[in-house]
């Protein structure tokens, strides 16, 4: 690991996730996350099956390594008839193929984390939602305890619309979650704030 205090300023690129980034996002996800993740989930992730992704890496690393994940995304198209927060938006049913993005894993090696990255990969993600015509909104949980991720997302203009009371099990514990959702391309709720 590169420790940023005795190197220069990081060069961050993005680029999509790629087999060869396996390894690396496996690891990165066991280190970050409380909740195991299957191996379907990460070949899923690395063949860009029914998953987009991005990965953060920074360029400027020496030895052989300006080319690994020092940060990722991992999101899914869904169609928004068959989500959870279907009821959450001004829905047509006149048009049954109305999409929405959702915000699978996100994530920052720690060293690199307060640079901007998880922002970065955000907006690749919200960019890419407001790419797609039928897509109305970007949305998320986030474990209530996560105090750094709520702010990020707040102060990124998502909505926390929802607290999912015991949504996360992990080790044997209920943990409540918060929903939290990002219109593009017109969508919104359909219950205007007073």
């Amino acid at each position: 690991m590169v420790n940023r205090k005795n190197s220069h300023r990081p060069t961050i690129c993005y680029r999509p996730i790629q087999p060869s980034d396996l390894e690396v996002l496996e690891r990165l996800h066991a280190d970050i996350f409380p909740i195991r993740y299957e191996e379907e989930f990460f070949q899923s992730v690395v063949h860009a099956r029914d998953i987009v992704s991005w990965a953060a890496v920074d360029r400027s690393r020496p030895n052989g390594h300006s080319d690994e994940l020092i940060g990722f995304v991992t999101a899914r198209i869904v169609l928004a008839k068959e989500t959870e927060i279907g009821d959450l938006l001004i829905y047509d049913p006149l048009k049954p193929d109305q999409t929405l993005v959702y915000i699978l894993t996100l994530g920052v090696v720690e060293t690199y984390r307060n640079l901007g990255i998880a922002r970065a990969l955000i907006r690749q993600v919200i960019k890419y939602a407001s790419s797609i015509p039928t897509c109305h909104a970007v949305y998320l949980h986030v474990i209530s305890y996560n105090i750094p991720a709520i702010h990020l997302y707040k102060k990124m203009s998502f909505k926390c619309i929802r607290r999912l009371q015991g949504f996360y099990l992990i080790n044997g514990q209920h943990y409540d979650s918060f929903l939290f959702v990002y219109y593009v391309n017109g969508g919104c709720s359909p219950c205007s704030p007073l």
